[in-house]
């Protein structure tokens, strides 16, 4: 770790520039370097004020969250008021009066017929999102479905005061017949801190580790595992017996149950890639789909997503097609007899 000086344990090897620079201007870069450190300190500092606020500002969002919950399960009905949205204003507008008139009595009636089969809240809000976003639909399985059937929130819950960096997703379900827990955890844990061997690398905190929790299934209803079985002959007397063995399955429930390096050891890159896309997964619910659920679910946000997307890959045409402009121009400065 760097010392309250800011200096670090090793100085980096020089860079070419600097061999070629005078003795006295190679002096002075080092006092600049020793500032920079100090820099990224203060700014580890900025972002642990960063997260004290987003703490507080949690706790604004969170009757809102509640009231989000209420209604996709049912146990609030919103009223006239609440439900009127500006499209819609425009849209009854827009119809000519005669129009309007019919769809009215139209709608009544529909109202009447389906009064009886009017569905609860909003039937599979949660696992309609997770079908519609790519990163999350990738880890969903079919045997999955039905669980997801009974999430009814997903909450972000960040680190109190004077505790390491972290925040919690916690996923909350009914009762069902898969598993007892109410509530399912995975903790990111995050460092803001510059590495002392490369303190110039620091851009903000960084997720460095996540614990899942244990899930308590009931009998025969683990999804993240499967029974296999096999037909064993013995050799000498020809009996055959049959062997069960149970295997790891795919499934979304493995999230809870995270890779973890051996102590000592390494992971190896198979190991690190997964554990890499875990991280990228957690922060996107933080950041993504808890704050902005009902915009995923309408696939508002998808379309959001997909322009920002379309627009990093403009940019990246353009500078390729400047490159092979470049390209061209030298080779047009080439002398066709050499």
């Amino acid at each position: 770790m760097p010392n309250p000086g800011g200096q670090m344990d090793k100085p980096p090897a020089p860079h070419t520039m600097e061999i070629i620079l005078p003795k006295a201007v190679r002096r002075r870069i080092n006092a600049l370097r020793k500032l920079q450190v100090q820099c990224a300190h203060i700014e580890a500092k900025f972002y642990e004020e960063v997260h004290e606020l987003e703490r507080k500002y949690a706790a604004l969002y969170q009757p809102l969250f509640d009231k989000r919950r209420d209604v996709v399960s049912g146990a609030v009905e919103p009223t006239d008021e609440e439900c009127e949205w500006q499209s819609d204003r425009e849209e009854e507008e827009e119809l000519a009066e005669e129009l309007k008139e019919k769809a009215s009595l139209e709608e009544a009636k529909k109202e009447e017929a389906t009064a009886e089969t009017n569905p609860k809240g909003i039937p599979e809000f949660w696992l309609a999102i997770f079908k519609s976003v790519d990163m999350l639909s990738d880890m969903l399985q079919e045997h999955d479905e039905p669980i997801l059937r009974h999430l009814k929130d997903i909450q972000v819950k960040f680190s109190e005061p004077g505790q390491p960096m972290s925040f919690t997703l916690e996923f909350h379900f009914e009762p069902n017949g898969y598993f007892n827990n109410a509530v399912l955890t995975k903790v990111y844990k995050m460092k803001s801190e510059p590495d002392a061997s490369d303190p110039f690398s620091f851009e903000g905190p960084e997720i460095i580790d996540c614990e899942g929790c244990q899930i308590d299934w009931h009998k025969g209803k683990d999804v993240t595992v499967k029974i296999i079985k096999k037909k064993q002959k013995h050799k000498g007397r020809g009996t055959i017996r049959t062997v069960t063995k149970q295997i790891a399955n795919d499934s979304f429930f493995n999230f809870f149950n995270p890779i973890k390096a051996p102590p000592n050891e390494e992971l190896d890159e198979d190991s690190e890639l997964t554990l890499a896309t875990d991280f990228e997964i957690g922060h996107f619910f933080r950041e993504r789909i808890v704050p902005r659920a009902v915009l995923y679910f309408t696939g508002e946000a998808l379309e959001d997503d997909e322009s920002f997307e379309e627009e990093e890959l403009e940019e990246g045409d353009e500078e390729e097609q400047e490159e092979e402009a470049d390209e061209d121009d030298d080779e047009g400065d080439l002398d066709p007899k050499a």
